[in-house]
Formats: C-alpha cells, sequence, structure tokens
C-alpha cells in the first residue's frame, strides 16, 4: 500500500515537473530570445556565447530542458520498478 501512494507521488511531482518546464521553456523561447535589433550580431561567433542577452537566454533554456528530463525520470521510475 505504501509502494502504490510512492508511485502516485513520483507520477504527480513528475507530471508537475514535466509541465512546469515545458511551459517555462516556451516562455524562455518566446521572451528571452535576443531580438533582430539586439548586437549579437557584432560579436565574433567564437565569443557570441559572452553576450549577456545570448549567455541568460542558454542558461535558462538548459535549466528548463533539465527540468523536463527530470520529470520525465521522475515519470518514469514508477513504470519500470
Amino acid at each position: 500500500m505504501m509502494a502504490c501512494a510512492m508511485f502516485a507521488m513520483l507520477y504527480l511531482i513528475g507530471g508537475f515537473l514535466f509541465l512546469a518546464s515545458a511551459a517555462a521553456h516556451v516562455y524562455v523561447r518566446v521572451k528571452l530570445r535576443p531580438r533582430d535589433d539586439s548586437d549579437l550580431d557584432e560579436y565574433y561567433h567564437e565569443f557570441e556565447d559572452q553576450h549577456p542577452q545570448y549567455a541568460r537566454y542558454t542558461k535558462w533554456l538548459q535549466i528548463t530542458l533539465g527540468g523536463a528530463a527530470l520529470g520525465l525520470v521522475l515519470m518514469f521510475v514508477p513504470a519500470v520498478i
């Protein structure tokens, strides 16, 4: 009985984390992407990751993708056990 409750909690936490991360990922893609009027084109391509807007954008993309992956793992664990 306790294992069933634990599995349900893992599904709920994993599902919520996945949905929240997916929504945050869409927000990052739409709102935080450097616009066409930014000075990103003036940076040499090897140093464009040092541009403040681009660095923030890539950091949040990695965080949201990591959260979505963790949510999927949490939902997959009860199915395997």
